[in-house]
């Protein structure tokens, strides 16, 4: 999506959707959830994207106030973490409940669901809200469907 001046009044959708926009950027935003921080090369053993992707996703992260990039020079070499801002902590429980909505859209509809959708996401909150899915597609929680094989 392309990068946009908000000087007008705008759609908080279209706002909403310009800083969530990217196929990466909630997931990363997950993942920076789930860890506390991440660090872009472990990130990249991780996610199948590419660097340019991972980098152009964080890039705008920050642009838009949701991710904070800290450089720790207290270590040898020095190293980059990615952090959630308080905006984005703020956002955490809206993509929660579009994720399990999402879940329960692609049950209904038959839509394959890709077996990591769950191992990703271990805590009580999905177990709770797409047990019964979980359950009905063989997937357990902290295993993946092709670990079951």
């Amino acid at each position: 999506m392309a990068r946009e001046e908000f000087d007008h009044p705008t759609n908080p959708y279209h706002y909403a959707l310009h800083c969530l926009g990217g196929k990466w950027k909630m997931t990363i935003l997950h993942e920076i959830y789930t860890h506390g921080s991440i660090h872009f090369n472990q990130t990249l053993k991780v996610l199948p994207l590419s660097e340019k992707v991972l980098s152009q996703q964080l890039k705008e992260l920050i642009c838009d106030g949701l991710v904070r990039r800290i450089v720790r020079s207290d270590t040898f070499p020095p190293s980059t973490e990615y952090e959630l801002t308080e905006e984005a902590e703020e956002l955490i429980p809206a993509l929660d409940i579009l994720y399990i909505w999402s879940i329960r859209q692609m049950d209904a509809k038959k839509i394959p669901i890709d077996a990591d959708a769950f191992a990703v996401h271990k805590s009580e909150k999905y177990l709770e809200a797409l047990g019964d899915i979980m359950k009905a597609n063989g997937f357990y929680l902290g295993q993946s469907r092709s670990a079951k094989r």
